[in-house]
C-alpha cells in the first residue's frame, strides 16, 4: 500500500525577544499547498516556533483526520529551523521552559509518526524562507498593534 505523503515547514519569529510575534505553517499534502499562520502581541521566539509546530500537528489531526487508527497510511516530515525544538523532540532534551506548549505538543504529537527534520534558517530551501516571510509578516501585524 502507497502511504500518503505530508511534508510540513514551520518557523516562528519575533521582534525583540520577548516581543510581538508570529508563526506560519505550510503544509504540502500530493493535491494541495496549505498555509496557516497567527501571532501574538508578547510572546519569545520559541514560544513562536513551537506554536507553529502546535498549530501543524492540529492541522494533521483536524483537518487531515489523522490519529493513531489510520497513521500506517502517511508518512509525514516536519521540517523546521529551531535546532532546539527538534533535538528536543529526537533525542529527550529536557523541557526546561513553555511547559504550557510543551504540554499541548506532547499531547497533539501522541500517536502520530513524525519525522523531525532540522533545516538551515535563511538558507536555500523555498519553503523554509517562505513560512519565514509568513511568521515575520504576523510579528509586523503584532508590532503595529501596539
Amino acid at each position: 500500500m502507497q502511504k500518503h505523503k505530508i511534508e510540513i515547514y514551520t518557523d516562528g519569529s519575533c521582534i525583540g525577544n520577548p516581543g510581538p510575534g508570529g508563526w506560519g505553517v505550510i503544509i504540502l499534502t500530493e493535491d494541495r499547498e496549505v498555509k496557516i499562520k497567527g501571532g501574538e502581541i508578547d510572546t519569545t521566539n520559541n514560544r513562536m516556533e513551537m506554536t507553529a509546530i502546535i498549530n501543524a500537528l492540529r492541522w494533521l489531526r483536524d483537518e487531515a483526520k489523522i490519529d493513531e487508527t489510520n497513521m500506517k497510511d502517511f508518512s509525514i516530515k516536519l521540517h523546521s529551523d529551531s535546532n532546539l525544538l527538534i533535538q528536543t523532540l529526537l533525542k529527550g532534551w529536557k523541557k526546561k521552559a513553555n511547559k504550557d506548549l510543551w504540554e499541548q505538543l506532547d499531547s497533539l504529537h501522541k500517536g502520530i509518526n513524525v519525522e523531525w527534520i532540522w533545516v538551515k534558517a535563511h538558507a536555500t530551501n523555498k519553503y523554509n524562507n517562505l513560512v519565514d516571510e509568513l511568521a515575520l509578516s504576523e510579528a509586523m501585524k503584532q508590532k503595529n498593534f501596539i
